[in-house]
């Protein structure tokens, strides 16, 4: 009597991932369609998965939630500059290293190799998003708190401190973080701006990065 075998998966791995990263850009461009169609309260998950053809189960093996859903473009991104800023030069001070490594994030979204709806217009749509809604940017908000955190131990490596003793890490992350929200919503409150073209958001941050004094913008060494 033959011994029964499982079930073979006939796609190489390769492949295979490619199909996964494809079904899950297919769901967050579905879902952020909808979201700013129609606002993120009245959207459900059915909706999200009917538009893409697959079934809710499919939706929840790539997301928790809704609320992951709409976060992942901003999430991604959040990866991709935190991937960026470990790869900085060491002979970068830590402010040089952060400005280096946004201005490089947003350059990677411009060029869509984020998520499918990896743009420069669909971000700050999202960002936007988030803001006026309160669940969302409760949310964005805790994400943002466990951000400054991994910044933190990065730039403490960076320069050989122990965080739990020099604040420097912690302040610059914390002050950061918030330069980069207030450049967003800075940007998105210009008129004109409806366009959102990558250079002249990059110059919004450059501004505001501009502003932060020598305590933090100097030599830690």
């Amino acid at each position: 009597m033959a011994t029964p075998t499982s079930a073979v998966d006939p796609l190489p791995a390769g492949l295979r991932e490619r199909k996964k990263q494809r079904t899950r850009g297919a769901l967050v461009d579905a879902a952020n369609q909808l979201f700013l169609q129609q606002g993120y309260a009245r959207t459900t998950v059915d909706e999200i998965a009917a538009s893409v053809e697959v079934s809710q189960r499919t939706f929840f093996r790539y997301f928790a939630n809704k609320e992951e859903v709409a976060l992942a473009v901003l999430a991604d991104a959040e990866e991709t500059f935190l991937g960026l800023l470990r790869e900085r030069p060491a002979v970068e001070n830590p402010l040089e290293a952060l400005h280096g490594a946004i201005r490089q994030a947003w350059q990677t979204l411009d060029q869509g190799r984020v998520a499918e709806r990896g743009s420069v217009a669909g971000a700050l749509e999202l960002f936007e998003l988030i803001e006026s809604t309160p669940t969302l940017l409760a949310a964005h908000l805790r994400h943002t708190l466990q951000q400054e955190d991994e910044v933190t131990r990065i730039l403490a490596e960076r320069e050989g401190l122990d965080p739990a003793t020099d604040l420097r890490p912690r302040l610059l992350a914390a002050v950061f973080g918030t330069v980069v929200r207030l450049s967003h919503l800075s940007y998105a409150a210009e008129p004109g701006q409806r366009g959102h073209c990558m250079d002249d958001m990059l110059a919004v941050i450059d501004r505001h990065m501009r502003q932060l004094g020598p305590a933090l913008a100097g030599s830690w060494r």
